[in-house]
């Protein structure tokens, strides 16, 4: 049976055999389906003030992708954005950034636990994105996890630039990061920058592993383009092969290179967030599917809609499929069976 991937809404996820609706809203229906780690996600960011938003406020979640636009699942995830909703998504990250107010006031740990329990998912790794100073996300990361029964885990996040660095992460560890994340884009730092190398021998020091944002996705300024292209994640990769590198996005539009990096060594793995499912299968077929791990980025898109690539994407293969939904990451964040 060949299932459809191009849907007029969020809610059109429902034709795919293991999802419902309920007052309008996604769910999982088949709940043979799961445990579930999404490793990929995040809560509304704060620079320059300490953090404002509520995150216990229990709202109607403002996606970044909205819910009422058409989705298809075979594309880069966003190539789905139209005009309008990209502007709305740059404000937001960027002007409303030092408010509580706008789309990322629904961005709180309880709607995305809430939306966690709608779509089947067990556990969800919050990756917060710092600055070396006038910003605390990381802080908010590991103040929420264990407020959340289990159910959120938290990276921690150190700019390569931070001073101490090395004392810096050593704390987060201490408050129970499970990892650190870094945005070469957003952090503006190219993944092979000394400062950066060092922090990835930190991180094998600390036995945590390192997720990075890896490839350009189209829509960032060229700078970031040119950070994020993923020839510069080899000589990481190669001089610290100690440290476990996770490549988020699976190189974006660069896949096939990202790919070749998983071939090549065996210290990194790949995060499906934002891949068609054309993508996720070439992942599967041609790379070693017990390094590859499941991601949404919520609240940029909805967990369902990340879900839905993957299960498509593993359709007939419920061993790879077990691996990548909660195995893989499992083992790497040391959850429990």
């Amino acid at each position: 049976m060949t299932l459809p991937v191009r849907f007029p809404s969020l809610a059109g996820l429902s034709e795919l055999p293991w999802f419902g609706l309920e007052d309008g809203a996604l769910k999982l229906t088949d709940r043979s389906i799961g445990p579930v780690i999404d490793a990929h996600t995040h809560v509304a960011l704060a620079y320059v003030r300490p953090q404002s938003v509520d995150m216990d406020r229990r709202s109607e979640v403002q996606h970044y992708l909205p819910s009422c636009c058409p989705i298809d699942l075979d594309v880069y995830a966003n190539r789905n954005f139209g005009e309008g909703d990209l502007a709305r998504m740059k404000r937001d990250l960027t002007l409303m950034s030092v408010t509580s107010r706008g789309m990322r006031a629904t961005h709180t740990s309880a709607n995305l636990m809430a939306e966690m329990d709608d779509i089947g998912i067990t556990h969800s790794v919050l990756l917060p994105i710092d600055f070396p100073v006038l910003s605390d996300n990381a802080g908010v990361a590991l103040k929420e996890a264990p407020r959340s029964n289990d159910k959120l885990l938290a990276f921690g996040s150190v700019h390569p630039w931070t001073s101490k660095v090395g004392d810096v992460l050593d704390g987060q560890v201490r408050r129970g990061a499970r990892g650190i994340k870094l945005h070469p884009n957003i952090q503006s730092f190219r993944p092979d920058a000394k400062s950066a190398m060092r922090l990835y021998g930190l991180a094998a020091e600390q036995r945590i592993p390192v997720i990075l944002h890896c490839g350009p996705v189209g829509i960032e300024p060229a700078l970031g383009r040119y950070l994020t292209q993923v020839r510069h994640y080899e000589r990481p990769i190669q001089e610290n092969p100690h440290t476990t590198f996770i490549l988020a996005h699976a190189g974006a539009l660069q896949l096939d290179q990202a790919l070749a990096l998983q071939q090549k060594y065996k210290n990194v793995y790949l995060e499906t967030s934002s891949q068609s499912v054309s993508g996720v299968k070439k992942l599967i077929e041609n790379g070693d599917p017990s390094r590859i791990v499941h991601g949404s980025d919520w609240p940029f898109y909805p967990q369902g809609m990340a879900l839905a690539r993957t299960l498509i994407a593993t359709e007939g293969h419920p061993e790879i499929r077990s691996r990548v939904l909660y195995r893989n990451a499992a083992s790497l964040l040391g959850i429990e069976a």
